[in-house]
């Protein structure tokens, strides 16, 4: 018998149109975000936020399978039996519901995921949203080059600030704001630098809990600089996502040839910080995901 706080959490979890319609798919089977936001016709972000939605009510299951992330019904808890109880309660045949099955038993679904999305915005979404540390209060995005990066950061909730590097970014950034009903405040950057002292001023804070490197045309000259930057406004129990280009690293030019992940780890322990997990990813591009946290002091430069 469930209590009265948990059906209220049940209640307002499930109080929504598209929630409905996904707790729907899910009882059919097993379906990736990526699938779910294909037979939407919505963003991964959008519906990556109402997932996590009927997760915290207990009403959805997270099941890994491989690299990806599938979602299922609760199973064997009392939520489950309320939910049994809800999808009883559904017409199966109503039109939006019939439609959403035929199209996620179609072959190909995927492929109705709208085409502004990048396959490399995707991967690089999916790392982020996968992140086993709890949600941070506030986070900083450098750089707004994967749109599908930039809406799933904005959607952690708390605040949110982001630096555009071109008046053309910072537009695309806003838009995808108004489109998705976020909120974050984006500033187009005062100088050539990544992040440089004007920026760090604009900001209006002096730390954020999160900051995401989504800067790829970044030189690597560059790179020390923009972790040096970064250093400053993370507090020791901060945490740093980058995606560096793996040919941006790779030192076959340089007298002395160092693997472009040690090399990395080397870039990263000289600003501060210890690398925590890297994962490469191939999507037409080869990028290294990097988690890393404030280190207790940087090594001294060697060059």
């Amino acid at each position: 018998m469930a209590e009265s706080k948990e059906l209220l959490t049940w209640l307002r979890a499930t109080a929504e149109p598209t929630r409905l319609r996904l707790l729907a798919l899910c009882a059919g089977r097993e379906l990736s975000v990526s699938d779910l936001a294909a037979v939407l016709g919505q963003s991964e972000p959008r519906v990556s936020r109402h997932l996590r939605i009927l997760t915290e009510a207990g009403l959805i299951e997270r099941v890994r399978q491989g690299q990806w992330v599938h979602y299922r019904p609760a199973q064997d808890t009392p939520a489950a039996g309320f939910l049994r109880g809800l999808l009883g309660q559904l017409d199966r045949a109503d039109p939006t519901l019939v439609r959403d099955r035929e199209r996620a038993l179609a072959p190909g679904a995927a492929a109705l995921a709208s085409p502004a999305c990048s396959r490399l915005g995707r991967e690089l979404c999916a790392v982020v949203e996968a992140d086993p540390v709890p949600r941070p209060a506030s986070v900083l995005l450098v750089g707004v080059e994967h749109p599908e990066l930039f809406a799933a950061i904005a959607a952690f909730g708390g605040e949110c600030a982001a630096i555009a590097h071109s008046r053309r970014a910072a537009q695309a950034a806003r838009a995808v704001l108004e489109r998705e009903g976020l909120a974050c405040r984006v500033l187009l950057a005062a100088g050539p630098d990544a992040l440089g002292p004007r920026d760090l001023d604009r900001l209006g804070r002096t730390a954020f809990d999160l900051v995401v490197l989504d800067h790829l045309a970044a030189a690597q000259d560059a790179l020390p600089a923009l972790l040096a930057a970064v250093r400053r406004v993370l507090p020791d129990t901060g945490g740093l996502w980058l995606f560096e280009p793996y040919e941006a690293l790779d030192s076959a030019r340089q007298r002395v040839v160092e693997h472009p992940i040690a090399r990395l780890r080397r870039r990263l322990a000289e600003a501060g910080f210890s690398c925590e997990r890297i994962r490469p990813i191939e999507a037409g591009r080869h990028v290294l995901a990097v988690r890393a946290a404030p280190s207790a002091a940087p090594l001294s430069r060697t060059g």
